[in-house]
């Protein structure tokens, strides 16, 4: 039988109203999408949306790297490769005015998950502020990403901007003055543009930009400041509207159970399947070397009371399931600790069911899946309650006690503990990583299976890892005058990249 298949190319240039609709890689997304997709799609869309939008606020906050920066762009595209979204991939690395299915296909994509999150984001105003941050630095560094003026060019077309570049003759003039005031290379193959100057009050402030007569002349990689303020003004605007319509969208259960939680969401590997075996003979070890701390304390809680609340059960449960631990070493490892303070046949009447049903064996028999970081910190804990994130729901000292007995010096756990106090529960568990592992990775955590596993790398020597021992310097020394990126809020770091 001949399987010489030919499958379909997607260079080829297609025509029609999809052209007509998507005919640039960048979009100020004025207009929203009005085709019917599936509640599928619509989830995907949305996920994967927000699984670039997190990997431009992790370049930046967890991972250190100044943005715009050749190291900062590289690392969010090498999060998308491994996330497996070539789409934004192409649409990042370099826009253009394509017409091949894939340039097509991709703009679709990219236009209508923008204005999914647009409802998922326009509740609140922490929300909207996050969102305009993320989407604004995606502008930018879509925007810069542009390699020929004709890209350019047909952007300024299509979104009627009326800005003209000045001509060779005048460039050639002012050569001298710019060469002196834009802190660029190549500048004869640039081409320039001359504005208002209190369009660009931002190169203005630091000096970057040639004034005269009133006008700034900015080459075309810098003019996405005078476009960023226009698209940071009118996507406020339009998550204002959005907020003010979600009343019409109320009657489908289905579209606000998605969206009122969506920000919550966790977009990577969920960890419900695993090919790992952990015998639970090794847990007490793993959980000093390899368990996040909220984790760690879960464990330690029940070997020492010998007992969890149910909220505590089902997170660590979880947890153990995604690390490899079968089910019958769970039922094993459980019975073995409860039963120092019941008799069995009160844990296999009371407990057991709880058990096998984490496993999918009992009741709707799903495959549940361990807990994300987001799913931690955002669960409601009671008093007596020892489950969420310790970050989060412990008092500052029983965190800084906590760490402290643990053998953490000074200064690491001065840095965990100013990270929970500012909110930022996912950076302090970074630190923690950082100071259990004595490296400075600074690795962005998102689950506690996803902690597990880096853990486990590093320790079998499975990644390579640079040999960066924490720099030990003097505690609690503040720096008023200067704010880092982590002490930053999620609008105060937006705004300050404006600058």
């Amino acid at each position: 039988m001949d399987l010489n298949i030919k499958r379909k190319s997607t260079k080829v240039a297609v025509t029609g109203s999809r052209v007509e609709n998507y005919p640039h890689d960048l979009q100020m997304y004025k207009v929203p999408p009005i085709e019917d997709i599936s509640l599928h799609e619509f989830e995907t869309l949305a996920l994967e949306r927000l699984a670039l939008l997190r990997s431009l606020a992790a370049a930046t906050t967890l991972k250190g790297h100044r943005i715009y920066s050749a190291e900062w762009t590289e690392c969010i595209l090498g999060d998308l490769k491994t996330e497996g979204l070539k789409y934004y991939i192409k649409l990042c690395e370099k826009s253009s005015c394509g017409t091949t299915e894939a340039d097509l296909d991709a703009r679709r994509k990219d236009h209508i998950a923008h204005f999914i999150l647009r409802l998922a984001y326009c509740r609140t105003e922490e929300l909207r502020r996050w969102f305009v941050a993320r989407e604004s630095e995606l502008f930018k560094m879509r925007f810069i990403a542009m390699r020929t003026t004709e890209a350019v060019d047909q952007f300024f077309k299509q979104n009627n901007l009326c800005y003209e570049s000045i001509s060779e003759e005048e460039k050639l003039n002012i050569m001298p003055f710019l060469r002196e005031s834009t802190p660029h290379s190549n500048l004869e193959s640039l081409k320039f543009y001359k504005v208002r100057f209190y369009e660009v009050l931002d190169l203005v402030r630091v000096r970057k930009v040639y004034l005269s007569g009133g006008y700034a002349y900015i080459p075309h990689t810098d003019f996405v400041s005078v476009l960023s303020a226009q698209y940071r003004k009118h996507l406020k605007q339009s998550l204002a509207i959005a907020c003010h319509h979600l009343g019409e969208i109320e009657q489908d259960e289905r579209l606000v159970s998605l969206l009122k939680g969506l920000h919550q969401s966790y977009a990577g590997n969920d960890y419900s399947d695993t090919k790992a075996m952990v015998p639970i003979e090794s847990l007490d070890s793993l959980s000093t070397k390899s368990f996040p701390l909220c984790m760690r304390q879960l464990h330690e809680y029940l070997r020492s009371a010998h007992h969890l609340k149910h909220g505590g059960r089902l997170q660590y449960g979880l947890f153990l399931k995604g690390i490899g631990v079968t089910l019958e070493d769970s039922l094993r490892f459980w019975r073995e600790e409860f039963t120092k303070i019941m008799d069995g046949d009160k844990f296999d009447k009371q407990y057991a069911y709880n058990i096998r049903y984490n496993y999918g064996k009992e009741g709707s028999k799903r495959n549940y899946s361990p807990y994300s970081c987001m799913k931690v910190i955002s669960t409601a804990v009671g008093a007596g309650d020892c489950h969420g994130c310790p970050y989060r729901h412990c008092d500052t000292t029983v965190l800084k006690n906590r760490l402290q007995g643990y053998g953490f010096d000074n200064q690491a756990t001065y840095d965990i503990v100013e990270m929970a106090k500012k909110g930022h529960y996912q950076i302090a568990c970074s630190k923690y990583f950082d100071s259990v592992h004595n490296i400075e990775l600074g690795l962005g955590i998102n689950h506690p299976n996803q902690y597990f596993e880096e853990s486990q790398k590093i320790i079998k020597g499975e990644v390579k890892v640079e040999n960066k021992p924490i720099v030990k310097t003097e505690p609690m020394v503040k720096k008023e005058a200067v704010k880092s990126i982590e002490e930053m809020d999620l609008d105060e770091i937006g705004e300050w990249n404006e600058d």
